[in-house]
C-alpha cells in the first residue's frame, strides 16, 4: 500500500489568495486543523490553526508571517512512512506530491485510521506505537516485557523491514490511549521510538483548538 492510493478526494488545498476565516471554515467542516497552501498545484507549505488565530482572519493568508512548514511525503512512499510522518509531526493531514514535486492532494489521520482498522485489526481502541531498530537488536520478547511492566496489551504486530538496510521498523498496536509511560519506558532500554499515534490525544488536541477558534471568533 503506497501513500497515493489514500489520497483523500474530498480536502481542497487552499491558495494564498485565501482569507483567513474561510481557511478557518475549511478545516472545520473537513475535521482537521491543518490545510496545505497550493499555488499553480505546486505545494508552498502547510498552514495550521494557530497560523491563522495570530493574524486578521480577514486578510488573505498570503499576507501572513508564516514558517511556511512543508512537510509532505512521496506518492509511492510506502503507508508505514506516512503514518510515521503523521505522528511525528503531529498533523492531522500530510500533503502528497510526485517525484516533479507536484502536488497530488492529502492524506488524512482519519482515513489512515481507518485503512489500518481494516487490514491490521486496529478496530480496538489504544495507541500506536512505531520503533526502528537493528535486526541484530530486535526482540519482541523484551518490548513485550516492557508493555507488562507498564500494564500494557500489545494486541498486534508486525515488522517492516528497509531495503538495503539493516533497519526494522516494529509497528505495534496498544490495548491503551495513554502510552507515554510506555514510550519512556522503551527509550529507558535504549529503543528509538520512531513515531507514535494515540486517537485520544489527536481528539483532544482538535477539541481545544476548536474551543479556542470560538471563543475568539465570540460565537
Amino acid at each position: 500500500m503506497t501513500a497515493k492510493e489514500l489520497i483523500s478526494q474530498s480536502i481542497l488545498p487552499v491558495q494564498t489568495s485565501d482569507l483567513g476565516i474561510q481557511v478557518l471554515d475549511m478545516m472545520q467542516a473537513n475535521h482537521v486543523s491543518h490545510l496545505p497552501i497550493v499555488n499553480h498545484e505546486q505545494l508552498l507549505g502547510v498552514i495550521s490553526e494557530d497560523d491563522i488565530l495570530i493574524h486578521n482572519t480577514e486578510d488573505p493568508i498570503g499576507t501572513y508571517r508564516l514558517s511556511y512548514l512543508r512537510p509532505f511525503c512521496l506518492d509511492n512512499d510506502h503507508i508505514f512512512e506516512v503514518m510515521a510522518r503523521l505522528g511525528k509531526l503531529e498533523l492531522t493531514v500530510i500533503p502528497v506530491i510526485d517525484a516533479e514535486e507536484k502536488y497530488l492532494g492529502v492524506i488524512t489521520v482519519e482515513d489512515l485510521m481507518k485503512y489500518l482498522a481494516v487490514h491490521f485489526s486496529f478496530t480496538e481502541p489504544g495507541g500506536i506505537v512505531v520503533i526502528e531498530t537493528s535486526r541484530e537488536n530486535f526482540s519482541l520478547s523484551e518490548i513485550a516485557r516492557i508493555a507488562e511492566s507498564e500494564e500494557v496489551t500489545i494486541l498486534s504486530s508486525f515488522v517492516n523491514s528497509v531495503p538495503d538496510s539493516f533497519r526494522l521498523f516494529i509497528t505495534l498496536k496498544l490495548n491503551k490511549q495513554n502510552i507515554q509511560a510506555f514510550k519512556a519506558s522503551l527509550h529507558r532500554f535504549g529503543y528509538d521510538v520512531y513515531a507514535s499515534f494515540s486517537e485520544a490525544e489527536y481528539s483532544d488536541d482538535l477539541k481545544e483548538r476548536y474551543d479556542s477558534l470560538m471563543a475568539y471568533l465570540n460565537v
